[in-house]
């Protein structure tokens, strides 16, 4: 059983996780310009890594190419982490994604992280289209993921099928996950490991128990390490933040309802806009959203960590003005820099 040391807010690396959200009345280049520009407000700011998610035939979403969206991102940053949060693997074949990677890795060395999930990122239509069968399944994600390492290896030197450029390079692999499931596979396999609790709150304590308990050593990490992802929407006040919150409320209704829309400028009242059932559920989805002035996010981001022992958090902040989502940021890091504590060194 492995000893976990408790961690101050001070202690532990913070990074972004950006959904590239389109918003109601622009474009996804847009969003792209704007993902761009918090990226490099986020590495003035000291955060560890900016991480985008695959995800498909959504109007509200635009990181489809997440490979494309990495290289920009890299290529208009200089020092910040780049990555996937995730990688949907079942829709592509491995050597793609070594190839893809490897080509990141080369242009941007010892900045590219690569983030796998097992879920499609989208409905069974898109899925099928995406992969033109659906022979495969989310079970082939063990699989999927060793032949995905065998091809970062320098002993597939000598296998008739290479992943050029990719091969021998330094790329971390995470898997990620919101169940138990991929909390085993990252422990037995000595990878690290990021929870989506931003969104699927249920299984977070018991996927980190598991990924704990069956972690081993390996090459690229010693001992297990732990992110986990929490919606933060930080202003001045506590009532701006309740109103710059709602935008991110009524995406989550509208993922319940079943509907695709571009995230929404926030409104004064939601009451009239959910019924009781769907309130609950929204609730219970964005369990892990912290909504505040600084000092009361810090509070609660603290508790987070408490029970958690995270040795990283990530954090969403899907506001629709974007002046407002930097400020976000920006007072996170500097509720962060105000603790006393020595700063953790991060091992990945």
């Amino acid at each position: 059983m492995n000893t976990i040391q408790p961690r101050k807010l001070s202690d532990i690396p913070i990074s972004v996780l950006d959904l590239v959200p389109v918003l109601a009345g622009k474009t996804p280049a847009d969003s792209f310009h704007n993902s761009l520009n918090l990226a490099q407000q986020a590495e003035r700011l000291g955060y560890k890594r900016y991480w985008m998610a695959e995800h498909h035939n959504m109007v509200g979403i635009a990181s489809s190419a997440t490979a494309v969206l990495i290289g920009y991102i890299a290529g208009g940053t200089s020092t910040i982490r780049v990555g996937s949060g995730g990688i949907m693997l079942p829709n592509h074949a491995p050597l793609v994604i070594a190839e893809q990677f490897g080509t990141l890795a080369s242009l941007y060395p010892d900045r590219i992280d690569l983030g796998l999930g097992r879920a499609p990122g989208s409905d069974q239509l898109t899925a099928m289209a995406l992969r033109r069968s659906l022979q495969g399944s989310v079970n082939d994600f063990p699989e999927n993921v060793e032949e995905l390492l065998t091809y970062f290896s320098i002993e597939n030197s000598t296998s008739p099928v290479r992943a050029i450029p990719g091969e021998g390079l330094n790329i971390p692999i995470w898997i990620l996950g919101s169940s138990t499931f991929g909390a085993q596979l990252a422990g037995i396999l000595g990878l690290p490991y990021a929870f989506a609790s931003h969104f699927a709150p249920t299984y977070l304590h018991a996927a980190l128990q598991v990924y704990r308990e069956s972690f081993r050593p390996s090459e690229s990490l010693k001992e297990p390490y732990v992110m986990v992802a929490a919606n933060a929407i930080v202003a001045d006040t506590e009532d701006e933040a309740h109103l710059l919150a709602t935008s991110l409320y009524a995406s989550f209704l509208n993922v319940i309802r079943g509907k695709s829309q571009p995230l929404q400028p926030p409104v004064e009242n939601l009451e009239d806009s959910w019924n009781d059932s769907e309130e609950y559920s929204v609730y219970h989805m964005l369990r892990y959203t912290f909504i505040g002035n600084p000092q009361q996010v810090k509070e609660n981001l603290q508790a987070f960590l408490d029970s958690t022992q995270a040795n990283e958090l990530i954090l969403s902040s899907p506001i629709y003005d974007h002046a407002a989502r930097v400020r976000s940021y920006q007072l996170i890091s500097e509720m962060q820099r105000t603790a006393e504590t020595v700063k953790y060194e991060s091992a990945i």
